[in-house]
């Protein structure tokens, strides 16, 4: 549906706040649960359509939506399509879906933010606050950001959850562990943020011994450890070698190259599009939360939707020619 852009907002000085009013028949914003996101179509500079994910912030009003954009100028150019809207301007949107839903089931709760993962988290703090103050279930938070004024929400939080939130500024090591361990048995933790910081917290969470259920976890699937450059990938099958440019993924080069890939979330999470890595000529860098770490270890696959390389990939590709 069409949505119009009728108020903005900068939460951080690199965060911006959109609000969004559908225009389906003059119909009411659709309700949604913590967790909930709405994909968005962007036209980059360069003439891509690209669909993104943006994380649904706070309450809703029942009249529009709320999202927020980290602007990243070395990104793929969906951010800064999305910065260069002002109010008036419409664009495609989605209704709310969810992947990252919030049980309200469990004897405790952490919930462990970094950057601009902190805009799914925001309405989970508030529901949670207020379930804690009508069952005393505890609920604690953390929130990583580069520096103070990165702080986004944060006197949102701190009126939903009081002390139970700790802001941690710079980029000193978060004690995680220390955390997981004054959650009761049973207790569940929600993170969102950098990969960096999600693979941090899955190790502590394992180290902890921790029920795998019980950890979740949504990626924007946009950061890594190694800059974003272009890389060469070839595929003898298709007898083919194609450039993959710094602001387009492996997925959408693939694509545009003709080769045929499954997909589905486009974030790193479900695995469909992983592809088989023949050889590596420099290194992977694994931006995905669905391949093991023994798999990344490997180099044997790579998640074409959000990963990439340094250097040259030979890969496989799905294709069989017909017998």
């Amino acid at each position: 549906m069409q949505a119009q852009v009728v108020a903005l907002r900068d939460v951080t000085p690199t965060v911006r706040e959109f609000e969004l009013r559908p225009d389906a028949g003059g119909l009411a914003a659709a309700p949604y649960e913590p967790g909930a996101h709405l994909q968005v179509q962007v036209m980059t500079a360069q003439g891509r359509l690209q669909t993104r994910s943006y994380s649904l912030v706070g309450e809703g009003d029942g009249q529009c939506w709320r999202i927020a954009v980290k602007r990243l100028d070395d990104g793929r150019g969906g951010s800064l399509a999305m910065w260069r809207l002002a109010v008036g301007d419409r664009l495609q949107v989605s209704a709310p879906q969810n992947h990252f839903p919030l049980d309200l089931s469990a004897p405790g709760y952490l919930l462990v933010a970094g950057g601009i993962g902190i805009t799914p988290l925001v309405l989970m703090a508030q529901r949670l606050g207020a379930h804690a103050r009508r069952s005393g279930v505890p609920v604690k938070m953390l929130y990583g950001a580069r520096h103070a004024g990165e702080f986004g929400y944060l006197d949102h939080l701190r009126e939903a959850l009081g002390d139970g939130v700790a802001a941690h500024e710079g980029s000193a090591p978060i004690d995680f562990a220390a955390a997981i361990a004054a959650l009761p048995p049973g207790g569940q933790l929600y993170t969102c943020g950098p990969v960096p910081m999600l693979e941090a917290v899955k190790r502590a969470w394992h180290a902890a011994g921790r029920p795998l259920a019980d950890l979740r976890f949504e990626t924007f699937g946009s950061s890594g450890r190694l800059a974003t450059q272009s890389f060469e990938v070839r595929i003898p099958r298709h007898d083919l070698a194609i450039t993959v440019p710094a602001d387009c993924t492996l997925l959408e080069a693939l694509d545009a190259a003709g080769v045929q890939t499954l997909w589905d979330c486009k974030r790193g999470e479900c695995g469909l599009c992983a592809m088989d890595v023949l050889a590596v000529d420099g290194e992977i860098d694994h931006r995905d939360v669905f391949l093991s770490d023994h798999e990344k270890q490997s180099t044997t696959r790579i998640c074409a939707c959000v990963s990439r390389a340094v250097g040259t990939l030979t890969l496989d590709s799905a294709y069989r020619a017909d017998s």
